[in-house]
């Protein structure tokens, strides 16, 4: 147990069999609110504008959150300088900023502080392992440095790669999680959800799970047959899920950025607070313990997860003073036809309309089949080049 006084950590809380519930989808939430250019999702904000990023982290502190990301999402050397970005701070001093931010609002709460790298532009442009490996110990030693409590390696495509980082981050001594962006087929390469997880466990990961591309009912299912290929394997782990907060029926293997309304049409897409009761109780049904949002994920999803374990968590979080249980508040509505609809059965069953007649109810996904090593992928420093694009845009006109 910890001393009186210290927090304990990740692992202590997931082998007590305790609720950790996530934070939610930092670039995405900084990019409506005007701190992240949407094509980069670079997280320079964190020294830009540190008080935009500071108050995201007490909002999601606020809403029940007890793990607080460092916004370190592609915040590695080789991305923050990719296809012409330009940057007035250094890797380093981004990393650095933001884990103090994430240090600040922790302490203002039971939260703790998780340091996460994820996938590189190196590894699609077929750097060696040590290029790759070096890149994530640089990120590592400043997680190290600012002594954060756990690190996550987060968003990879590829478990291979994934592999790479687990391994570097595990020489920190400190507790590790690997969280890919797979749906059932498999990452891109098709190793199925189980091999991949079996390979993370053995790489040094405690906490595997799946992070964004998919909707929750998809990476919950995906979760389960992580952990059926470790049981599997007679391997033992932790379990975590950081889904969008984005429905994602129509999606294939690439995920919800193969559809066409990504990123900046997604919104009739979105997750009510309702559809996120649902996928918190059948997270925790399928035995995962670490419960939390990616993309899409605001506050009040959040603030969801949480009031939905409320009873195995044994609190409400503070948001909840000012939030109805199931739309109890609207007892107070001024209209009858509205407080008539305070009740859990009326929201639970609720079918949601779009208010668009003219619109489909799923779309047809790009399906370019392109990955790691395909000269479309290959990355570089200078801006993408008008012929780069023409050449793109012919390709896209001819529906691949």
């Amino acid at each position: 147990m910890a001393p009186a006084g210290e927090k304990r950590g990740i692992l202590e809380r997931l082998e007590a069999g305790e609720v950790v519930i996530g934070d939610g989808g930092f670039v995405f939430a900084l990019e409506k609110r005007g701190y992240v250019k949407a094509g980069p999702w670079t997280p320079e904000a964190a020294a830009e504008h540190p008080e935009a990023v500071r108050q995201l982290h007490r909002e999601f502190l606020r809403a029940g959150a007890n793990v607080m990301q460092t916004f370190t999402f592609y915040a590695s050397d080789d991305k923050l300088v990719n296809r012409g970005h330009a940057q007035r701070f250094t890797g380093q001093q981004i990393n650095e900023a933001a884990c103090d931010l994430a240090r600040e609002v922790a302490n203002e709460g039971d939260a703790l502080v998780a340091g996460g790298v994820s996938q590189t532009p190196s590894y699609l442009s077929c750097k060696s392992q040590d290029d790759v490996k070096a890149i994530f110990k640089k990120q590592m030693d400043v997680f190290v440095n600012k002594n954060v409590d756990f690190l996550i390696a987060e968003y990879f495509e590829h478990v291979e790669e994934a592999e790479w980082a687990v391994q570097v981050l595990k020489t920190s001594g400190k507790p590790v999680a690997a969280s890919l962006c797979i749906g059932p087929e498999g990452d891109l390469n098709g190793v199925s959800p189980g091999d991949c997880a079996v390979k993370l466990v053995k790489a040094g990961a405690h906490i595997v799970g799946i992070n964004c591309h998919f909707d929750p009912e998809t990476c919950v299912n995906t979760v389960k047959m992580m952990k059926a290929g470790v049981e599997k394997a007679g391997l033992k782990a932790h379990y975590m899920c950081q889904p969008l907060a984005f429905h994602t029926p129509d999606c294939n293997r690439q995920g919800f950025i193969d559809l066409p309304e990504f990123p900046f049409g997604l919104e009739p897409r979105i997750l009510t607070r309702w559809d996120m009761h649902k996928y918190a109780r059948e997270a925790y049904k399928a035995g995962i313990r670490y419960i939390g949002g990616c993309c899409g994920f605001e506050p009040y999803h959040v603030r969801a997860l949480a009031e939905e374990l409320a009873p195995e968590r044994g609190f409400l979080p503070a948001g909840s003073e000012k939030h109805g249980s199931w739309g109890s508040g609207l007892e107070m509505h001024t209209k009858p036809w509205v407080r008539a609809r305070a009740r859990r059965d009326y929201w639970e069953n609720l079918k949601p309309a779009s208010g668009r007649p003219c619109c489909p109810s799923m779309a047809k996904p790009d399906g370019w089949g392109i990955t790691k090593g395909h000269a479309d992928l290959m990355q570089q420093k200078e801006a993408t080049s008008q012929e780069q694009l023409k050449a793109l845009f012919d390709k896209a006109n001819k529906g691949q």
